[in-house]
């Protein structure tokens, strides 16, 4: 192997490193350990709402998503019934206190929420180029938590976050809907989550 190729393989195995550091530094409990949860059959899902910059930072490190306008929503699963469960149609709404929906934004569509920027005014009549700043939601946290699996086996538990552009308010649940039984292709009753965090 050449040397340029040596270096190449020794890059990307760095990148490949460090992206698992960082999916491996954020671990939930399980779901039931969260006192936001319910249960269906064997099936336990769970629910968290993440606004301030302590819940963020484990996750985000630096960026508190909220902040910016977007909502994670960690979404805790646990299967303990005898069979696996095909989650490929998964539906996830939030619910406002008037039980209003709104939908989830694609994990990939997230560092894009920025809104355009302002016309350069200045006194030149043409338009210069200009380098647009970072979004701060562009971030591989983001779309590496975000909540990927179709299918959960018996026995095993998932996790992952669903974003949403909204302004949590008490009173709000996560709706769940479209998961099915693998084996017989069965829906499974709908499932609401409270989203209020509980009092001490």
């Amino acid at each position: 192997m050449s040397r340029k190729l040596k270096c190449v393989a020794l890059l990307l195995s760095i990148l490949a490193l460090s992206g698992a550091d960082k999916k491996d530094k954020f671990r939930p409990g399980s779901a039931s350990s969260y006192p936001n949860k319910e249960t269906q059959g064997g099936l336990i899902v769970a629910a968290l709402a993440i606004e301030t910059k302590e819940q963020a930072k484990p996750i985000f490190d630096k960026v508190n998503p909220y902040e910016h306008g977007v909502l994670p929503i960690l979404l805790v699963m646990q299967n303990d019934g005898a069979d696996a469960l095909n989650l490929g149609g998964l539906m996830v709404q939030y619910l406002d206190p008037d039980g209003r929906p709104t939908e989830s934004t694609p994990a990939a569509d997230v560092k894009y929420l920025h809104g355009a920027r302002r016309p350069n005014m200045g006194p030149s009549p043409l338009p210069l180029p200009r380098r647009r700043p970072k979004s701060p939601l562009d971030i591989w946290e983001i779309e590496g938590m975000a909540f990927s699996v179709r299918m959960l086996p018996s026995r095993e538990s998932t996790h992952g976050f669903f974003y949403f552009q909204v302004k949590h308010r008490s009173g709000s649940k996560l709706l769940l809907t479209g998961m099915r039984e693998a084996r017989t292709g069965k829906e499974l009753f709908f499932m609401e989550i409270n989203l209020d965090t509980p009092k001490k």
